[in-house]
């Protein structure tokens, strides 16, 4: 155990946010979506499980060490709903306000469609399961930079 990093923070998990370099993606899913087939494609390779956890408190834990993309509009995807594409479900709602207060300002989110979203996820650096019943918990969050002098805690 170490301090100051979230329990849920496991070894696998510290690896692959520490290896991630900015502008990699990594995908935080629900346990619905198809994360082993989709890992398989990832420079990872296969599924880091956060088991018993939901999709906000991951989010949040990751968030406290990782920063979002400060150089793209939308550093984060996410799936849209099938057959109504502009639904806001409250999964949405509720990370959109782990986004917006891990950053302290609003971030930008872009929705895409099913399979437009498989293929952008088998780009990611790795694929996250949290144990979230769903669904539409499936986000891609771009890494950015920490700048010099700053730290994540």
């Amino acid at each position: 155990m170490l301090k100051g990093i979230d329990r849920l923070i496991n070894a696998e998990l510290l690896g692959v946010l520490m290896s991630m370099g900015h502008g990699d993606d990594i995908l935080l899913c629900d346990v619905n979506h198809p994360a082993a087939s989709i890992a398989r494609h990832t420079v990872h390779g296969s599924v880091v499980n956060v088991s018993g956890s939901g999709l906000v408190d991951t989010a949040a834990a990751i968030l406290r060490l990782m920063p979002l993309d400060t150089f793209v509009p939308s550093p984060v995807t996410r799936m849209s709903v099938v057959g109504d594409p502009n639904r806001i479900l409250p999964i949405h709602d509720a990370f959109q306000q782990v986004l917006d207060r891990a950053e302290n300002r609003p971030v930008g989110v872009e929705a895409l469609e099913r399979f437009e979203f498989y293929a952008a996820a088998r780009n990611a650096f790795a694929v996250v399961r949290t144990s979230d019943p769903g669904p539409y918990g499936c986000f891609l969050l771009r890494k950015g930079v920490v700048s010099y002098g700053e730290s994540a805690g």
